[in-house]
């Protein structure tokens, strides 16, 4: 008998977890060797959140990231008073001492809408003619039309919209919530991102979004690739069985243990557990990317024909994850950076990312999944009412997002921006108090959410943030 067998059929949970002293390296190896051995008997789904702070209405999130910055004037906010100024000055008094990127010193004048926006579903909320398949889905979301940030270039905006702050090196609100609530999935990471582009001007996306900060970094996200393998290093070498590799695995765990007793790192514990992790995912991911068993309607529902690394894949490919018990899915789509020819630009990168994005929600509905998939639609800013030429420049004080599932108010929209589509004025919703409605909603207080480093307190939304109560079902 080896002496993981041993270990496993000789030692108790309250036993194994009473006489070691060897720290989170241990309990990280008595999961590995039996996955339910240190599961609470009333909770299996891990995570710091025990219980959970309020009734949580979501188990997961997908978020559809529009990065590049939509125009909300030609997707989710129509302003008809702004065409009827279209070519007009923009007025002083809107605009003068207010952040702006690159039209800084240069002649404002008004960019009326560039798109007709359309009445969807019983409800009749607007949505762009851009985006006819979400527009049929007005009943489910929730357009919020006062979102306001602080940050008006890419990347720091989007490190505020996936951290609460500016500063890179803050774990990312994926990595918080895996860390929060654990994960439902053994043999896949709790948090993936998948990333496409096409439409525009392709803004880079750094994988310090998915950062885990100065969480351990088990809980960083993990990047599936659109060609060749799915995930960096996961294939087994040349020459290698399954069971050659689980001896080396079982050797490599064995070492680490050892290791952990004497220094007793949680970032051992991070290496026992990605190793194992690792070895499963050679089983998991191929069965996860192979859409053979998906139907044609379903294939066509999405318009996709396979895992190709398309949007529209991208959305099938993450139902499937969230079917498998994955926390936080982040699907990017990086095209919406319209500088000039917003029109076009805002028509062609919404019909790639419309069809798949209603079919995705329309999907979890009949699969009962909807109730408790929480989606999230939207990009890191908006853009400006002040034409750039023939396109907009970026814009932080009024944009649009979308919300639907797990808990929100379908059929609806909340707060609203001024007549020309510059300042958020009514209900204004901040990116913290959207993480604070989107933490709530999976049954966690966000003040309450924590973690200690370099003697502070720090949770996702820093020291503000407040929950949306008005867009919740």
């Amino acid at each position: 008998m080896t002496f993981f067998e041993k270990m496993r059929t000789a030692v108790s949970r309250r036993t194994f977890l009473s006489r070691t002293a060897t720290g989170m390296g241990t309990a990280a190896l008595a999961s590995i060797l039996d996955p339910g051995v240190l599961r609470a008997e009333d909770d299996a789904r891990g995570g710091v959140v025990r219980p959970f702070h309020v009734r949580p209405r979501a188990k997961r999130v997908i978020h559809l990231v529009m990065s590049g910055g939509p125009s909300h004037l030609e997707t989710l906010d129509p302003k008809p008073t702004l065409g009827k100024l279209h070519g007009q000055p923009m007025p002083e008094s809107v605009t003068k001492n207010q952040p702006i990127a690159q039209l800084q010193g240069a002649k404002l004048t008004c960019l009326g809408p560039q798109l007709q926006f359309l009445k969807g579903g019983a409800s009749g909320l607007e949505v762009s003619e851009a985006l006819p398949h979400i527009a049929s889905m007005a009943d489910e979301i929730c357009i919020i039309r006062s979102l306001v940030t602080e940050q008006i270039n890419h990347d720091p905006a989007n490190t505020f919209l996936n951290s609460g702050t500016s500063i890179s090196g803050r774990p990312s609100m994926g990595s918080w919530l895996w860390y929060g609530l654990g994960s439902e999935c053994s043999d896949l990471p709790g948090f993936v991102v998948l990333v496409s582009a096409g439409g525009g001007q392709d803004q880079p996306i750094a994988a310090r979004q998915w950062s885990a900060g100065f969480l351990p970094s088990k809980y960083q996200g993990v990047q599936f690739q659109t060609r060749g393998e799915p995930v960096l290093y996961l294939g087994r070498p040349p020459g290698v069985d399954p069971a050659g590799q689980r001896d080396v695995v079982d050797a490599v765990l064995a070492l680490n243990k050892k290791f952990d007793a004497t220094v007793d790192d949680p970032e051992i514990a991070t290496r026992i557990a990605q190793y194992e992790m690792a070895f499963k995912m050679q089983s998991s991911v191929p069965k996860l990317v192979d859409f053979s068993d998906e139907p044609k309607e379903v294939l066509d529902l999405y318009g996709t024909k396979g895992a190709d690394g398309s949007f529209a894949a991208n959305c099938l490919l993450a139902r499937r994850m969230a079917e498998r018990g994955v926390r936080f899915i982040q699907v990017y789509h990086r095209g919406w950076d319209h500088h000039g020819g917003v029109k076009n630009g805002v028509k062609g990168t919404g019909k790639i990312v419309d069809q798949a994005s209603a079919a995705l929600i329309k999907d979890l509905k009949r699969r009962g999944m909807l109730d408790d998939t929480l989606i999230l639609w939207g990009g890191e800013f908006g853009r400006t009412p002040m034409a750039q030429g023939d396109g907009r420049d970026h814009h932080i004080k009024g944009f649009s997002c979308f919300m639907a599932g797990g808990g929100i108010k379908g059929g609806m929209s909340w707060g609203n921006t001024d007549e020309f589509g510059y300042n958020a004025v009514e209900n204004v919703v901040h990116v913290h108090d959207l993480h604070a409605t989107m933490l709530h909603l999976l049954g966690i207080d966000h003040k309450r959410l924590t973690i200690q480093f370099l003697g502070r307190d720090f949770r996702l939304t820093d020291v503000h943030g407040q929950v949306v109560k008005q867009i919740l079902s």
